[in-house]
Order: structure tokens, then sequence, then C-alpha cells
């Protein structure tokens, strides 16, 4: 019985080792989604200054699915990105206005521009619920049939759009034949 009152903590110090360990070596912008390969929840909600939308009016191609708030510092950050993309036009850009008051949020647009299609007004944040979010901002690929393919948790800037959205963007479209 004296054994055994030793070897347990022992045993307990040696799994807190290990598992602190393997932690050194995880990704902590790498967070899982369970949404990945599944359709992107249902909503029916008013937009940033616009009409109520809902599933059906989301764009029939691939695009991108922002989740941003006036209060987001790091949203500022990658606003640049975004503007260029819809400037650009070649993948539509929807936001979601995470946790966020519509006052503030039109001020914020007005005030850095506005690169959204259409932003969904999320104020109690249910919607961001259902999506997964764990914060703004965060940035999911959806392809044409409204199934989200990728997930970034952070910042979208120039680097993560080459190295990341761009191949995904790409094997998308081989995949459904649509045209680089």
């Amino acid at each position: 019985m004296n054994r055994l009152k030793f070897f347990i903590p022992v045993i307990g110090f040696v799994a807190l080792v290990i598992l602190f360990w393997r932690g050194l070596y995880l990704d902590p912008k790498t967070l899982p989604s369970m949404l990945i390969d599944k359709p992107m929840p249902a909503f029916q909600t008013a937009t940033v200054n616009g009409p109520v939308l809902s599933n059906d009016d989301l764009p029939k191609q691939i695009f991108l699915l922002n989740i941003w708030g006036s209060y987001c510092l790091p949203c500022l950050i990658e606003h640049p990105t975004l503007m260029r993309l819809t400037e650009e036009g070649d993948i539509p850009v929807i936001g979601v206005n995470y946790r966020d008051r519509e006052d503030l949020a039109i001020d914020w647009l007005e005030e850095n521009g506005n690169p959204f299609q259409f932003s969904i007004l999320d104020e109690s944040g249910r919607f961001g619920i259902d999506l997964g979010v764990y914060g703004a901002p965060e940035t999911y690929l959806v392809d044409e049939n409204g199934v989200i393919r990728f997930r970034h948790v952070s910042v979208l800037d120039e680097t993560v759009w080459q190295r990341d959205f761009l191949p995904a963007i790409a094997e998308l479209r081989n995949e459904t034949g649509q045209p680089q």
C-alpha cells in the first residue's frame, strides 16, 4: 500500500509532463471546426444597415465569410486585404458583424470602407455560436453550395491569402470545373 501511495503522484506527474510537452508543439491558431465540409448554419436575420436576409441570399459561387467587429483591432489590420479582394471582384466577401452594435458597425464601415457584399448583423452572437466562432477575426471559405471548406482564425493578411486561401480556392475551382 505504501508503494502505491508513492507511485500515484509519480504517474500523475509524468502524465502532466507528457501533456505539457505535447502542448509545446501545437499551433495555437489551428482550432478545430466541426463545420468543415458541412453546410453553413441556417440564418434569417437583418444585415448591417440593410434588409433581412437568409441562406438563400448567399452568393452562388465560392465566397469568403468574414467575422468582424468595430471593437476588433485585428479586423482593422486585415481590412486592406478584404478591400483589395472586393475591388478586384474575383471573390465575394460576406461579413458577419459579431457581437457588436449596429450603429457602431455602420460608423466603422463608413470610416474604413465597406468590403462586404452585405454583413449579417449578429448582435447576440447566436449565429457566431452556430458557426463555432471563437472571436473576431475569423474567415471561412464557402463553396457555391454553401458548404464550409476552410477556416482561418486570426488576421487574413496577404501572406495568409497567398499561402492558405489561394490554394484552397484553386482546389475548389478544379473540383467544380470553374475557371481559375
